[in-house]
């Protein structure tokens, strides 16, 4: 691949120093990658496993010339460098998920792309709104915009000032 794919990260934390280990974790990506624009940041109700604390969210552009497969290694290790442990819906210090990789639809066991989950979460579509409302779903052709305005629970998503 020569040309740069340009992604989208969903970044959220619950454990510790959220702000600390959002920007810690946005500091290791920047290594890898050149970063674009970036979200405010959001404080979220959790999801599924509501017995936990709330996180701090936020969406991130990133221009990358790895393979999907090795910016899934990528985010994975900045996750266990950043200690996180546990399964998914637990609390954690950082989750990094790929919601987008250029217009690509990706289904393998360890990746799927886009995030299957995303046109659901006001966490995920409300910052992602702020930096690219008119960003097209590869597989719903709606913009993100649209997207956001089918989500009705947002209650739990607020804005850091």
């Amino acid at each position: 691949m020569t040309e740069a794919v340009t992604v989208y990260l969903g970044l959220g934390s619950n454990m510790g120093d959220r702000q600390e280990n959002l920007d810690r974790a946005l500091e290791f990506l920047s290594q890898r990658l050149r970063m674009g624009r970036l979200s405010s940041i959001y404080d979220t109700e959790p999801v599924g496993n509501a017995d936990q604390p709330r996180f701090l969210n936020l969406v991130c552009q990133a221009y990358t010339r790895l393979e999907p497969m090795a910016l899934l290694a990528l985010v994975k290790g900045i996750e266990n460098k950043l200690g996180r442990t546990g399964r998914s819906g637990a609390p954690r210090t950082i989750d990094i998920d790929i919601l987008l990789y250029g217009e690509q639809v990706i289904e393998a066991p360890e990746l799927v792309i886009p995030h299957p989950k995303m046109t659901e979460r006001a966490f995920v579509l409300v910052p992602l709104d702020e930096i690219a409302p008119d960003l097209v779903h590869p597989v719903s052709g709606k913009t993100i915009k649209e997207l956001l305005q089918g989500v009705t629970e947002k209650q739990g998503v607020f804005k850091l000032e």
